[in-house]
């Protein structure tokens, strides 16, 4: 299993968010920058007028297990952060539709190892 380092500090998301390069699946935005070596980072970035707290962390929590069930496929060298889309209803956060967008924004990202 490989560690993964989380973005904590406003400067790191700051980074990514402004030369990173924007991808979109149906629920999902991501931003992704390419580091020149080492492990990946992951931020996770959700407004805080969607939903409550208590639905925010569950999107979170979604956004971390759905991401460590694809870590392993992921190139190494990733600085990547999520966004939740502001239009999209919290109904929709499951585990399935969020795994299924990010593996279509890292198939448009082009950092999905080929190997099996």
């Amino acid at each position: 299993m490989k560690k993964t380092v989380m973005l904590r500090k406003n400067y790191e998301f700051k980074k990514v968010l402004s030369k990173g390069k924007y991808y979109s699946g149906q629920y999902i935005e991501a931003l992704i920058i390419e580091k020149q070596k080492g492990t990946n980072s992951l931020g996770i970035a959700i407004n805080s007028k969607i939903g409550t707290a208590v639905e925010r962390n569950k999107i979170k929590r979604l956004f971390r297990e759905s991401y460590y069930s694809l870590e392993e496929k992921i190139k190494d060298g990733q600085e990547i952060v999520f966004l939740w889309k502001k239009k999209t209803p919290i109904d929709c956060a499951t585990y399935k539709n969020i795994k299924k967008d990010m593996e279509i924004i890292f198939d448009k990202a082009n950092i999905l190892s080929k190997e099996n």
